[in-house]
């Protein structure tokens, strides 16, 4: 049994991972109008719904699935989540409130037609990673480290605007933002342990996000990379980013402690002369203590 209508589509990763020849986990699908009112039209077995945002979650084929009505919003606080201005609008204006323009395809359920209103498909040809207007960053600054994750696991690098609206929101950067949005993007982009995250992340300064008087630190991004291959642990994107103050970043009180403990091995056993690649050592080290 298939899940079909006429305004029902895949939308987002899963498009942009197929037409990578990639298989995607999740699968987005979005109704142009109100889904709740669909899946209710359908019978469909719904098991949770949100009114306000006009998402609903049913069973299908023994599997949750999520399908969302097209929206459109508005950052009035920019930083922070956007506010609903329109539910059921037009499915062009939903993908246009997207990341990337590789993110912002659709795909119909019922003949499998490729939506492109933004030149997604050539992006992905040429791998660039291309943001859909100039206020991207601004209204969500996380969507920086979101390219960064999309340019490492896909080998994409951002266009030339984008890469220079990038660099103009670093330089002034909006501290009244969603921390708990921008670890979870730093939590996401670190756990891939590819050196060329920290790289870029330094390179282009991307950890002014972090606050106002971050610096980079100076250590062997090549050998503290095989360092933590070879001391795994869930915490490898703490273990980057311990280099700098994450005071401002929500953290458990796990992360808070083992923080401590890296702190403390430091101070207590590590000399000033000490590379920072065996500090790297004793903070992957620190989760092993009873914490």
């Amino acid at each position: 049994m298939e899940l079909e209508d006429k305004n029902l589509y895949y939308v987002g990763g899963v498009v942009r991972d197929e037409l990578l020849g990639k298989t995607s986990i999740d699968i987005d699908l979005c109704y142009e109008g109100n889904a709740i009112e669909f899946a209710q039209s359908k019978q469909l077995d719904i098991i949770k719904k949100n009114d306000n945002l006009g998402t609903v979650r049913i069973i299908f084929n023994g599997k949750e699935v999520d399908i969302a009505s097209t929206r459109c919003e508005t950052y009035p606080q920019k930083g922070h989540l956007p506010t609903l201005v329109e539910l059921g609008c037009p499915l062009k204006q939903d993908l246009q409130r997207r990341d990337f323009t590789i993110n912002a395809m659709a795909k119909k359920t019922i003949d499998g037609e490729i939506i492109d209103y933004y030149g997604g498909i050539e992006d992905i040809k040429s791998k660039t990673l291309r943001i859909l207007h100039k206020n991207s960053f601004i209204d969500d600054p996380t969507r920086i480290i979101r390219g960064l994750k999309f340019a490492v696991r896909f080998g994409f690098s951002p266009d030339e605007e984008t890469l220079s609206l990038q660099k103009q929101y670093l330089c002034d950067v909006n501290y009244d933002m969603s921390y708990h949005r921008l670890k979870k993007e730093l939590v996401d982009a670190f756990s891939l342990n590819k050196k060329e995250v920290f790289e870029i992340f330094l390179e282009n300064k991307m950890y002014k996000l972090l606050g106002k008087l971050q610096k980079a630190p100076n250590i062997n991004i090549k050998k503290a990379e095989e360092l933590i291959k070879e001391n795994p642990s869930q915490y490898c994107w703490l273990t980057y980013l311990s280099f700098f103050d994450l005071s401002n970043l929500p953290l458990l009180r796990r992360e808070k402690r083992i923080l401590e403990w890296a702190s403390k091995l430091e101070t207590q056993t590590l000399g000033n002369n000490t590379p920072a690649e065996s500090i790297l050592i004793n903070r992957i080290r620190s989760e092993a203590y009873n914490v």
